[in-house]
């Protein structure tokens, strides 16, 4: 009984893990600073003054394919339309912590 109890628990443990949210890589605390000095002309609370509809709220990540860390960081990466690339103005890990800021504040409905 102790035994099958231990597998059961330890079943528990690999499920939570293996299949819970993944952490986000990057530091949202200094993707904000990098936010705020890169993007906000643009981005302003999570808004798109260029292009209206596609904006970095949450439902128009969903709807243009852009809700993950690696879409993000390849969209500041490379650009694409009217958004500028940043690879020359940024670090690679400076645009993993921006991509962490705007999934992090896409979830708060940029608010807070």
């Amino acid at each position: 009984m102790k035994r099958l109890l231990s597998i059961a628990l330890l079943a528990i443990a690999i499920f939570t893990v293996g299949f819970g949210r993944p952490a986000l890589a990057g530091d949202a605390v200094k993707g904000a600073k990098i936010f705020s000095q890169n993007c906000a002309a643009c981005h302003i609370g999570g808004g798109n003054v260029v292009m209206a509809q596609k904006t970095l709220k949450k439902t128009a990540l969903e709807k243009y394919g852009m809700n993950s860390l690696e879409a993000i960081t390849t969209q500041v990466t490379k650009g694409k339309n009217a958004m500028p690339a940043f690879a020359g103005r940024l670090k690679p890990d400076q645009i993993e912590d921006v991509a962490t800021y705007v999934l992090e504040q896409s979830e708060k409905d940029w608010k807070g």
